[in-house]
């Protein structure tokens, strides 16, 4: 008979539409009830960082809640599903913070800006990682739109340019065809009545 499987440090799963998995050692009761009363599920040493952080946030319109747990997950993507987990009962933007990283969930940012707000956030504390992460999501990026607007237009008057010239010159051409004709016809009129 087989010894019985010993599950202590297999995931929780919760269930949710994206089916996203809980690292076992997180209380998700504990992070909800903390996040309830300041937008911080942390230990006591960061509390005070993490909490200006948020609330800064907020002041500029950002809707940020961070967790941050005391150690790694089995892989990183963890971070990201207990964001999530946590981003479909609180709302808003939400940011999970372990020792060497990061995952985050947004309801009305896209998972674009805030990998790449990841990417560029990672600093010596908690809240100098939550800080540049909420400055991140929030920069404007490049105006894609604008630029695509504007090179079919640029586009669009260089073609219109070019057929107006080549218009243009198509009279132009029709006259200079038509002289020489004439040119030719009179010169060939010359040359017969000299042979007379």
């Amino acid at each position: 008979m087989s010894a019985p499987t010993n599950h202590a440090f297999a995931p929780v799963y919760v269930k949710s539409p994206l089916h996203v998995a809980v690292p076992s050692d997180v209380d998700l009761d504990d992070v909800l009830a903390d996040l309830s009363t300041d937008g911080v599920s942390a230990p006591e040493s960061d509390v005070v960082g993490l909490t200006a952080v948020v609330t800064d946030a907020r002041e500029r319109g950002v809707d940020l809640s961070v967790v941050v747990v005391d150690a790694n997950p089995g892989r990183p993507s963890d971070l990201r599903d207990l964001a999530t987990t946590v981003g479909k009962t609180e709302g808003g933007t939400v940011l999970v913070l372990s020792p060497d990283w990061m995952g985050s969930y947004s309801d009305s940012i896209s998972r674009v800006q805030l990998e790449t707000a990841q990417d560029r956030s990672f600093g010596e504390s908690a809240s100098v990682t939550a800080d540049r992460f909420s400055h991140e999501i929030v920069a404007p990026g490049p105006p894609w739109t604008l630029y695509t607007v504007l090179v079919i237009a640029l586009v669009a008057v260089i073609a219109g340019i070019t057929f107006a010239v080549k218009w243009r010159r198509e009279p132009e051409n029709a006259q200079t065809r038509h002289i020489a004709s004439t040119s030719e016809t009179a010169t060939s009129s010359d040359h017969r009545a000299d042979s007379v």
